[in-house]
Formats: structure tokens, sequence, C-alpha cells
């Protein structure tokens, strides 16, 4: 493979393993949640995601 398509595929790939990630540690924290929690909960995986991409609101 040539520079060019690693230059291209490690980008994406590293968007897929983070997006499998986040979606997987929001199926574990739902789970373990009450439904009353689940708000604050989320907003609190939302921020830390927010924090590993770099974007702050």
């Amino acid at each position: 493979m040539n520079i060019a398509a690693w230059a291209t595929l490690v980008p994406v790939a590293v968007a897929l393993v983070a997006a499998a990630a986040a979606v997987l540690i929001v199926i574990v924290v739902v789970k373990g949640t009450a439904s009353r929690d689940r708000a604050t909960v989320l907003k609190a995986v939302a921020e830390v995601i927010r924090a590993v991409r770099g974007s702050r609101r």
C-alpha cells in the first residue's frame, strides 16, 4: 500500500473505533442506571466524548 492509501485509511479507522467505543460506553452505562438518572449519566458521557474529540460547548 502506498502512503496516500494509509493517509486515508488510518483516520477513517480511528474514527470508526472511536465511534464504536462511544456506543459501547453508552450501552454499558445505560444498562446499569435507573431511568431517573439516565439523563444525567448521558450528559456526562457526552461531555467525556466531547473532551476526547477536543470540542467544548
